[in-house]
């Protein structure tokens, strides 16, 4: 086949620093691909890789003639921090893979790597920059390398030395990954065809929000990334992408910051210009990247109550799309207490529950145990009688937001009647962002008067058409991925760091 030969290599993990090791296993209970399969599942009709990885080949194939060279790509659910040899092994079969493919067809023209840029390793804090250093020192200097990251990437100085492109999602919920594949394709052809040779440039601030924080409907974070683009239009064609990173806090590293990467199409000095003026008036505004949560207390009181429009609880501290276990009982356990009616509540990841109600079987009434395996302080057990109103095998499709169109694989599933509430348990650790958690029950979200979810934000996507920002409510809730970041012990973050440490100053003063 004629046309540039371009590497695709990826490895996809949000590290919370408190959660365990993910282990090969998993890996692969999401995806762990190479070779031929890659390009299998990336023009799959509902792929299961990473949107922006799909798009990219998409793009490719329809702008004209390409030879792909499929590496690796691999993915894994938000955990803790990927095992570092696990990581040296993903790093050492892509880069043999490329070395055989250049031994026998020749040297490639460019590489695509799709990762999440929150990723910390058992052995390093930097597994995303080691890897992109690596393909580098394969390729040598003047090969492309572009990178498509999540914006809770944790931008490294080596990140950005060892790349030509970095390009985040521009979406909280996340919604544009299709996008900004499509834009790293589009931005492939421009380095091919010689009319571009982007120079980054990028200001890390001393600023480290939790992700509430970070939804681009609303200002602060919202308001950088609108001028950004507002101020990317007006260079005419001298910015090719500005992406702004707002970090994710709980990997604990220290390249945490709101960072803001610039790329200009050849002047780097327009780069710095402007990325130093968006990192200013992030500064300026850091007192806003602050969000109130709803008291327990308050939020049983509102469940309980009549005669209101209904509202979604999001359980903020235990959202498996952060690292967190899928488990936590607190919240549960006050609505067990306060009996209200209309609940939908999803989603717990309990293996050994869902098991157990596949087999007491549909409309049978067992004692449902939750947590009686090990876990965190908050995954306390609790049982109650409930009856198996719902069984699945977990396979479907998403329908809305994050999850649009892609391949899940839920495991065995119940929806259980427990009082007025119906909870929803499944045996793959993953965030209720899309209404199929409880669609595939059968379960009609629109007659709910309350429903919880065990997600932070990309449940609003998903969940929109019933309900609009003022239906929406975070819960102080406790877990590894509680947003109140004074609870938590912190080993590698940079300090001194707003919000933590209020007399931060940037630029720090000599």
């Amino acid at each position: 086949m004629a046309g540039p030969r371009i590497g695709i290599l990826g490895v996809i993990l949000e590290s919370n620093r408190q959660s365990p090791v993910a282990k090969r296993a998993d890996f692969e209970s999401l995806y762990v691909l190479e070779g031929r399969a890659i390009m299998d599942e990336a023009r799959a009709l509902s792929p299961v890789i990473a949107p922006e990885a799909s798009a990219f080949v998409g793009m490719m194939d329809a702008t004209g003639e390409w030879e792909p060279v499929p590496l690796l790509l691999a993915g894994c659910h938000p955990h803790g921090p990927i095992d570092g040899e696990l990581m040296d092994e993903f790093i050492e079969r892509a880069l043999a893979r490329l070395s055989d493919s250049v031994a026998t067809a020749g040297a490639l023209d460019g590489v695509y790597i799709a990762n999440h840029g929150a990723m910390v390793a058992t052995n390093s804090h930097d597994p995303d920059g080691d890897l992109i250093a690596q393909v580098r020192k394969k390729v040598g200097p003047e090969v492309p390398i572009i990178v498509t990251l999540d914006l809770h990437a944790n931008i490294s100085d080596r990140m950005v030395a060892s790349s030509n492109m970095i390009i985040g999602y521009r979406t909280n919920p996340h919604v544009d990954m299709i996008e900004r594949g499509e834009e790293a394709a589009s931005g492939m052809r421009m380095m091919l065809a010689g009319r571009a040779k982007p120079q980054m440039y990028f200001v890390r601030l001393p600023l480290t929000p939790a992700s509430v924080n970070l939804l681009t409907a609303n200002a602060p974070y919202g308001t950088m990334i609108d001028i950004g683009q507002r101020r990317q239009a007006e260079h005419a064609g001298a910015i090719l992408n500005v992406s702004i990173f707002g970090g994710f806090v709980f990997s604990d590293t220290p390249d945490n910051g709101v960072a803001v990467v610039v790329t200009a199409r050849e002047n780097m000095l327009v780069a710095k210009a402007l990325a130093e003026e968006l990192a200013g008036i992030g500064w300026e505004a850091r007192g806003a990247f602050r969000r109130k949560l709803m008291p327990i207390a308050d939020a049983v009181e509102m469940a309980c109550a009549s005669g209101r429009a209904p509202v979604i609880f999001a359980d903020t501290g235990d959202n498996p799309g952060g690292g967190g276990t899928g488990r936590t009982t607190e919240f549960l356990e006050a609505l067990l207490e306060a009996k209200p009616e209309g609940v939908l509540y999803g989603s717990y990841f309990d293996p050994p529950l869902a098991s157990a109600a596949h087999a007491a079987g549909v409309g049978e009434v067992f004692t449902a145990a939750f947590n009686t395996q090990p876990g965190t302080p908050y995954d306390r057990p609790v049982c109650c009688e409930a009856e198996v109103v719902g069984l699945q095998d977990g396979e479907v499709v998403g329908r809305l937001g994050l999850l649009a169109g892609r391949r899940m694989s839920l495991g065995p599933s119940a929806a259980l009647k427990i009082g007025g509430m119906i909870v929803i348990v499944i045996s793959d650790r993953a965030q209720t962002a899309d209404p199929m958690f409880f669609e595939m029950f059968g379960l009609d979200i629109g007659t709910a008067k309350t429903v919880v979810v065990k997600s932070r934000g990309h449940f609003r996507a998903g969940f929109r058409p019933w309900f609009p920002p003022e239906q929406v409510f975070e819960l102080d809730t406790e877990g590894l991925t509680s947003p109140v970041l004074e609870r938590r012990q912190w080993q590698y973050l940079p300090r001194p760091v707003y919000p933590l440490d209020e007399d931060t100053e940037w630029p720090v003063q000599s």
